[in-house]
């Protein structure tokens, strides 16, 4: 049996060890809108919202040891993605903050242009323009 979805995108939760430093970058640098703050066992939920996705940002009361950072040095999830119609504006945005580039901005194929930057807590985050 294949689950079947009620909505058409996938939401993401990020455990964060600075929860200012993260709204700074998910909110205050990519513009995603804050919807709320919500109590967890473990900590509290900052829900943000991209298109039909939210990206969950954890403040846990405890904060864990961080694993490996970087694309190719462990498996599971290693980047977020967000197909966006605005990257000059986003890397310039970046860039002027002074997050990393993991990959800057280049063209991979025709009509798919990419960057990848890391955010503060060194997760890699994906920039995706199309056409």
């Amino acid at each position: 049996m294949a689950i079947k979805p009620a909505k058409n995108c996938v939401d993401i939760g990020i455990i964060v060890k600075d929860i200012q430093q993260s709204l700074a970058f998910y909110n205050g640098v990519l513009g995603l809108e804050k919807l709320e703050e919500v109590p967890l066992w473990f900590g509290t939920m900052h829900r943000l919202h991209f298109g039909d996705s939210f990206v969950k940002l954890i403040a846990p009361k405890k904060v864990p040891a961080a694993g490996t950072l970087g694309l190719e040095h462990e498996l599971g999830f290693r980047y977020l993605t967000f197909n966006v119609t605005n990257l000059d504006e986003i890397c310039a945005d970046c860039e002027a903050q002074g997050y990393h580039f993991e990959f800057p901005k280049k063209s991979l194929r025709p009509g798919v242009t990419i960057a990848m930057v890391r955010d503060p807590d060194g997760n890699v985050v994906e920039f995706v323009q199309r056409g």
